[in-house]
């Protein structure tokens, strides 16, 4: 006979069948090997009569494998392993017909949201918005289901709690949920269906009772199940009550001295257990250790003082006032057994502590350790977090190595493919002219919207879809057909590019005609809009976008939508994109493909029962491990317990034993990040109770610098090479540098060389970017517009309603460049205000008898040391009189001030005034300035301000010094070593922004690094 038999003999025998793993053995390899060693000499088939009953899938496939595994070459018929958490009837240990099983099929999850989501709106007293009531149907959801797995059966006097003496708010959430759950009842039984968790609690409470009746003659072990579900408990007792049924509890804490486990609480990793035994009437001495494997004695010393030391840390509060007297007994207690080795030491053994700066950091450093592992061959490791952002940047990391891990969480379905198109196609069905979505669509990797080439798309882009967005599609049509025009740039395009041109014009009209199919036309049924997008997707990409994981996962998605959709009412565009985005988020999509099953990225609940050489908790910060309790919206504290559901710290407990399962590996790595978010993190409790109760033994936890050096240094820059960029200095041939310029440059030249180099040397002309907000730009195009028009329409004389005629200008000029009726709202009383005080701005410049000229164009040529150098200008206003020029600028945001025309640091207006004065108009000779004035447009409570620089010779004598300075900046930067400096005046970058300051790396050299130099 075996050595091991965990069934005494028939009918059960006088022991408990309770049974426990110590947390820091290998759970399922040891439920592996104690099943094997049970059948010791028994016929092969034996195994195969047996029922496991482990809490998931995961676990199950983790059990085969590692009965597998150790079976070696030993013939065996693999037993049932059913999850506990997952019964089907028609799986197992409920066969077909055994329990008579008349339960209605689950609702399907969307399903179930719409329904309630749409019960929600009918009985709730306000208006709410789909998002809204898919928001607190969630919640709802959860109460259910609470309900469901606590068995509460008199849920409808929740409406009793409506009279009692609660606050106002939650007597109100009372009476409705007392609404809401007779009401929900009936809809589903209309429907002929049940919630998902009721069906698993009755389906498990029917299994406890078949078994408690007609207990099963063959072999059943339950294990690696806490029972935090009733009915599961219930099916745990029946188990072991059975001839040959015994349960295997997780990481029971049999040293835990009585006084302690007393007092433990909800957040304790122990109090499911505890729950559990007491519910099945055990005492906790009664239950017996499982069979392990025998391994060397040092290994499993140090396994059992690193389990007493974790379950030490995480003692009950109260319980910890003693804590020094525990250690004192502990280390009196491994004497007297005769281990020489501190026992806190020895537990902290194979125990280390990684703090690291930022989540970035902390997944380089956890990929890379990942990444050593696999230098081991055989060696695994195992990643556990429930930080999913966290997991999936340590797979992205991994990726740099060409190194998938088998991870359990997957990747959302917005992030993939098929997801992105399906968002991307809701957005386009609520705003089908937002630049960022169209460009998105047609860019996307399995659309086939047309024939167009890349460079046609390039096209389409740039004309089209690039700055202020389009008001409709006829603009589209429009700006595609100027940028085709000859007369735009004064030369006619080449024919490749009319042709890019022609189909990009091909590819708006498509996309329009898919715009208009694809409309909601308002408010429309969910399931209609489901079908819409369906359809717009299936135009885009082909009915072949729906294969693949994503693809599959989609279409799933989808059918949901249309199926359950209707029940939710008519929903609009934007909050139909809104909806789809969210549950592309929820939806989880698991692809496989890992190329090194050695390495492993798991939640916390997934890695409950798995073990691997090397186990790394990472997240370690409150809120995220352990998470805050769950805040419920309907309910308060007293009214959960009134009803008999637990407390919102009950998941904290649950949490608590998955870090203890982990922690006691052989090896564990605890990653905890200073901060997150760009805030500063608070350590978990679990950790900070470690560091304590080992600061107060005297023993320090290993804190390896070693890997976060190697982390950090990966992607730091090479000794001498890269880092912080200083600033540029480019000196480009005399002969690339630019012998033309506007005036405007020039200004830019002044403040920031590098500008000047980028733009005419590099020749690098910015784009403007999609959907780019250019309000500013464009009212100041349209009011420069409107008093051009006002004057060429009356060159002499102004009409007597000039200022009717100038607010009708201005609204005409304003909806031209695109100001919407919403826009106009705000603009209309800001153009009234404006032209009236144009209006008498016009009537006092013209009392003086001038000629206008506007927008006029002049330019002058001066030799320079390299060769004749062209400054070039195009004046919003000349005015000319018989003594000389005034030069206005018409500006509507802030103007230089004197002293900065003066500085030469704004010689827009001087530099003007000088090409007057030695080149002339192109009608006329030389002119000499005496007005340099801007005029500022605002209508706000001061309308506006013409505020003059200067006049008569002091006019004269700066537009000339300007001159000077020009002409001896453009002698120094005909010097070939004279660079071309990023912002040598950085006092104008905050209202003068370069286009190019990215490329000068502007951030690095001014801000982070030294700014120091001169011109």
């Amino acid at each position: 006979m075996s050595a091991f038999h965990p069934f005494p003999g028939p009918g059960g025998g006088d022991d408990p069948r309770w049974f426990a793993i110590p947390a820091h053995r290998p759970f399922l390899e040891d439920l592996a090997a104690g099943v094997l060693d049970w059948l010791g000499d028994q016929a092969p088939e034996t195994l195969s009569d047996a029922t496991i009953l482990l809490p998931n899938r995961r676990a199950a496939r983790a059990f085969t494998s590692a009965l597998s595994t150790l079976s070696g070459d030993r013939p065996v018929l693999l037993p049932q392993v059913r999850p506990l958490g997952d019964l089907e009837e028609d799986e197992p240990p409920f066969t077909p017909g055994e329990l008579g099983l008349d339960l209605p099929p689950a609702i399907a999850p969307l399903t179930r949201r719409f329904e309630m989501a749409r019960l929600i709106v009918e009985r709730h007293d306000g208006g709410l918005s789909p998002m809204r009531a898919l928001e607190l149907a969630d919640s709802l959801g959860a109460f259910l289901d609470s309900c469901h797995i606590e068995e509460v059966e008199d849920r409808e006097r929740i409406a009793d709690l409506a009279e009692a003496d609660f606050a106002e708010h939650w007597q109100a959430s009372a009476k409705f949920l007392g609404l809401v759950v007779r009401a929900w009842p009936e809809r589903l039984a209309e429907l002929g269906l049940i919630d998902a968790s009721e069906r698993r609690t009755r389906l498990l409470r029917l299994l406890a009772g078949r078994w408690d009746r007609h207990p099963p003659q063959g072999p059943v072990i339950a294990a690696g199940s806490t029972g935090t579900v009733k009915a599961a408990a219930d099916v745990l007792k029946a188990v072991a009550t059975a001839p040959l049924g015994c349960v295997v509890l997780p990481g029971l804490d049999l040293d835990l001295r009585p006084d302690a486990w007393d007092a433990i609480e909800e957040q304790h990793p122990q109090s499911a257990l505890k729950r559990l035994l007491k519910r099945a009437g055990i005492d906790r001495a009664a239950v017996r250790p499982w069979f392990h494997r025998q391994a060397e004695a040092a290994v499993e010393a140090r396994g059992r003082a690193r389990q007493r030391l974790v379950n030490e840390a995480l003692r009950p509060a109260e319980a910890t006032a003693d804590w020094r007297a525990e250690i004192a007994r502990l280390r009196r207690d491994s004497a007297e057994a005769g281990v020489v080795a501190d026992p806190i030491a020895l537990g902290l053994d194979g125990l280390s502590v990684v703090t690291t700066r930022t989540e970035e950091e902390a997944a380089a450093t956890i990929a890379l350790m990942m990444r050593e592992t696999l230098e081991t061959p055989g060696r695994t490791c195992a990643l556990v977090t429930p930080d999913l952002a966290l997991s999936r940047r340590v797979a992205a990391r991994l990726e740099r190595w060409g190194v998938v891990a088998d991870s359990s969480s997957g990747a959302t379905l917005d992030q993939m493919p098929v997801g992105v198109l399906v968002d991307l196609a809701a957005r386009f069905i609520a705003d089908p002219l937002k630049p960022q979505t169209v460009l998105g669509l047609i860019k996307h990797e399995l659309t086939t919207l047309a024939e167009a080439t890349p460079l046609a798309v390039a096209e389409l882009e740039k004309a089209a879809f690039r700055g202020p967005r389009s008001r409709d599609w006829t603009r589209i049509e429009t700006r595609l057909t100027r940028a085709a025009d000859p007369r735009r740039d004064g030369r006619p395009p080449a024919e490749t590019t009319l042709a890019r041109l022609a189909e990009a014009s091909a590819l708006a009209g498509r996309l329009q005609t898919l715009a208009g199919t694809a409309t909601l036309g308002g408010a429309m049924p969910l399931d209609q809009a489901a079908r819409t997008l369906t359809a717009l997707v299936e135009t885009l990409a082909g009915v072949e976008v729906w294969a693949g994981p994503d693809g599959e996962a989609a279409a799933s998605l989808l059918s949901q939508l249309i199926e359950g959709g209707a029940s939710l009412g008519d929903i609009g565009a934007d909050d139909f994109a809104e909806l789809v985005a969210s549950l592309l988020h929820d939806t989880t999509v698991r692809t496989g493909g890992a190329t090194h099953p050695s390495l492993r990225i798991l939640g916390a609940i997934e890695a409950r029962l798995v073990r691997a050489d090397r186990m790394i908790l990472a997240g370690l910060e409150e809120g995220v491990w352990p998470q805050g309790a769950p805040i419920d919206p309907f309910l308060s504290r007293p009214m959960r317990q009134s009803l008999g559901l637990p407390p919102p710290e009950r998941r904290v407990g649950q949490t608590a034993q998955d870090f203890v399962q982990a922690a006691c590996a052989p090896e564990a790595v605890l990653i905890h990040s200073e901060r997150r978010g760009g805030q500063p993190a608070v350590r978990s409790r679990w950790l900070w109770r470690l560091e304590m109760l080992t600061r107060g033994a005297g023993v320090e936890i290993d804190r390896p610098s070693a890997i976060l050096d190697a982390a950090r240094a990966l992607d730091a820059p090479v000794a001498g090479q890269g880092g912080l960029a200083k600033r540029p200095e480019p000196r480009p041939p005399v002969d690339r540098r630019p012998r033309k310029l506007p005036v405007t440059g020039v200004e830019r030249w002044v403040r920031d060389p590098y500008a000047v180099y980028a733009r005419y040397v590099l020749n690098l002309k910015p784009l403007d970017r999609p959907d780019q907000s250019a309000e500013a730009l464009l009212r100041g195009q349209a009011i420069h517009r409107a008093v051009e028009r006002l004057t060429l329409t009356w060159p002499d004389g102004l009409p007597e309603d000039c200022g009717d005629q100038l607010e009708t200008l201005l609204h005409e000029e304003l909806r031209h460049h695109g100001f919407e009726d919403a826009a106009m709202a705000r603009e209309g009383p800001l153009a009234r205000n404006s032209a009236r005080w144009l209006a008498g701005f016009e009537m006092r410049r013209r009392a003086r008898g001038i000629e206008i000229r506007v927008e006029e164009e002049v330019e002058m040529t001066f030799a320079a040391p390299a060769g004749p150098f062209t400054l070039t200008a195009k004046a919003d206003r000349i005015e000319l009189s018989s003594t000389g020029a005034a030069v206005l600028d018409f500006k509507t945001g802030s103007i230089p001030s004197a002293k900065q025309v003066k500085t030469g640091f704004a010689p827009q207006l001087t530099l003007t005034g000088a090409i007057l004065a030695e080149a002339g108009l192109k009608t006329a000779g030389p002119v000499e300035p005496e007005d340099l004035t801007y005029v500022r447009v605002v209508g706000r409570k001061v309308p506006g301000e013409a505020k003059t620089i200067a006049e008569g010779a002091e006019a004269a004598e700066l537009s000339m010094a300007a001159l000077a300075g020009l002409k001896a900046r453009v002698a120094r930067f005909d010097n070939a070593s004279t660079p071309y400096l990023s912002w040598v005046a950085p006092q104008f970058m905050g209202n003068f922004g370069g286009n190019y300051d990215h490329l000068a790396r502007v951030w690095e050299w001014h801000v982070q690094g030294d700014a120091e130099t001169a011109e």
